[in-house]
């Protein structure tokens, strides 16, 4: 997994290096970011407390590669495809939620979970390709007030720190600890794990471009990224036991963000 990894990041940094050296594209950079909501181990599925508490913030810089230049502007992948690196940030904090933690308060399993604390931290690098259907790129480069709707796909290499404890104490004990928790998984002690990583994960986007003058963008996006782990929040139940806890963790970025042309 790990020479996959240095394998795709050689070749992401390799390709923007020989893309920036040649001529006929167009260079844009820009600023993101955003509210974070992380879809975890932590708190119940489908539970808009869980959905609303468990929400954190992300940044990042990006930059497109256009490939419009005058040379291109009738073909139809040029005119209506980037791509879009990326090297962004985000930090949710975590606790459960929802009615495990809401019924009787004297019971020892609800305060375990009420007391259960976790953030998880990601930094992610990679590419995306998006794909703007409605309008060409020349087209909205050339239209103060074009609204251009895109959608897009790609890959990032992520590497988390995750953090787990409880207010009741060091986890790992009947006294502090939910059961679910105390069984072996996956290769860990525990159904828990403070610790460091790297990912791949997959990204799908929905989203706008908006020409607000010649050189200056802004976009509003939202994005969905699954990891390939289920340790990135720093809980992963035995998913042979806990049937409930099948998925992979994954997050969705709500994104606002400004996009200046460097070059047409």
């Amino acid at each position: 997994m790990l020479k996959k990894i240095a394998f795709s990041l050689v070749t992401l940094i390799g390709f923007s290096t020989t893309s920036m050296a040649q001529g006929g594209f167009a260079h844009e950079i820009g600023v993101i970011f955003g509210p974070v909501t992380f879809q975890s181990d932590y708190g119940e599925r489908h539970d808009l407390d869980t959905n609303l508490g468990n929400t954190g913030f992300g940044i990042g810089i990006t930059h497109y590669l256009n490939f419009s230049a005058n040379n291109n502007r009738d073909r139809f992948f040029s005119e209506h495809f980037k791509v879009r690196s990326e090297l962004s940030f985000s930090k949710t904090n975590l606790q459960h939620f929802g009615e495990w933690v809401e019924k009787d308060p004297a019971r020892l399993g609800v305060q375990q979970l009420k007391a259960m604390r976790g953030s998880s931290t990601v930094f992610n690098l990679g590419s995306q390709l998006e794909f703007s259907p409605f309008m060409k790129i020349h087209d909205f480069e050339n239209t103060i007030g074009a609204f251009s709707p895109y959608v897009s796909l790609g890959f990032l290499v992520s590497y988390y720190k995750s953090h787990v404890g409880s207010d009741l104490g060091q986890l790992g004990t009947p006294d502090t600890t939910f059961p679910k928790y105390l069984t072996p998984s996956d290769g860990h002690q525990f159904g828990f794990s403070s610790e460091n990583g790297v990912v791949l994960s997959a990204t799908a986007g929905l989203g706008a471009h908006y020409k607000i003058a010649d050189m200056h963008d802004i976009m509003i996006e939202a994005r969905f990224q699954m990891f390939s782990s289920d340790w990135v929040d720093g809980l992963n139940p035995n998913k042979d036991i806990y049937t409930e806890n099948k998925n992979n963790d994954w997050q969705v970025w709500f994104n606002v963000g400004y996009i200046y042309y460097l070059e047409f």
